[in-house]
């Protein structure tokens, strides 16, 4: 029998990486995660902080843009090998929230979705638009013969189970039936939403905003997600969430969500 090691992958919307360095730093050194997708940068390439990641033992690779979105890839004593930045369909779209790479012999995909409030409007179109695109790159990696995974802040509820209170989030972008058939068809090409595999009807949240204390009172929503293809899905051993990280003085309005698998 081949042998095989076990690896735990996770994303995080750190909600500016330099402001919330320590805590980003912290939880590297608790959780030690292998493979790490970073959203929400909030920070030019000049300014992301590379060396300082390095001497935590942290290879990267990243896409930054100055004061918005941005994306980046980790991986623990190891440098990810790039094979793609910008989601591929639109010249035009010189927002940074795609970047892919070979991490451990896992090839992974990095996504920051756009929000898309207010809509109805242009920016709930360029939303759809964007998530028809990550379909359109999604659909020529499932079927790899190597693990695949797509994970990051998605900016879609793609159940009433996913948010604490669902009459609260009828007109918000993330709860429209457009953004939630669009996460139904990336799920149909034949990915396996890791986190609702593992709890079932159990309800787990990623996102809990900084109002009335909807974090320490577990008001959430699960809009970060990790999407392994059926090669990967069949070392799927647990998953979870790092919710301590969202209850730290000063954190990102999101918690790191994982999962451990096992890979030849």
């Amino acid at each position: 029998m081949p042998r095989k090691r076990t690896l735990k992958l996770s994303t995080f919307n750190v909600n500016g990486i330099n402001s919330r360095l320590p805590n980003l730093l912290e939880w590297l050194e608790k959780e030690k995660p292998d493979i790490v997708a970073l959203q929400e940068l909030k920070a030019a390439d000049q300014a992301f902080p590379a060396d300082v990641l390095e001497a935590a033992g942290y290879g990267s690779i990243w896409h930054g843009q100055q004061s918005w979105n941005g994306v980046a890839l980790l991986g623990r004593h190891t440098a990810p090998v790039e094979s793609g930045r910008g989601l591929p369909g639109d010249a035009t779209d010189k927002q940074s929230r795609y970047i892919e790479a070979a991490i451990h012999g896992i090839v992974v995909a990095g996504i920051y979705s756009p929000n898309g409030n207010p809509q109805p409007g242009p920016k709930f179109d360029y939303k759809l638009r964007w998530m028809e695109r990550l379909a359109h790159r999604a659909r020529s990696l499932v079927d790899l013969p190597h693990p695949v995974v797509v994970m990051g802040d998605f900016n879609v509820i793609p159940a009433d189970e996913d948010v604490y209170d669902p009459r609260s989030f009828r007109k918000d972008a993330l709860f429209q039936p457009e953004s939630r058939r669009a996460y139904e068809r990336l799920l149909k090409q034949g990915w396996t939403d890791s986190l609702r595999h593992v709890f079932g009807e159990k309800r787990i949240y990623t996102f809990w905003d900084y109002f009335r204390q909807h974090a320490e009172r577990d008001r959430g929503l699960r809009i970060d997600h990790l999407l392994l293809n059926p090669v990967l899905a069949k070392g799927l051993i647990e998953a979870g969430v790092d919710r301590w990280v969202r209850l730290q003085e000063k954190p990102s309005d999101h918690a790191p969500a994982w999962v451990r698998v096992s890979i030849p």
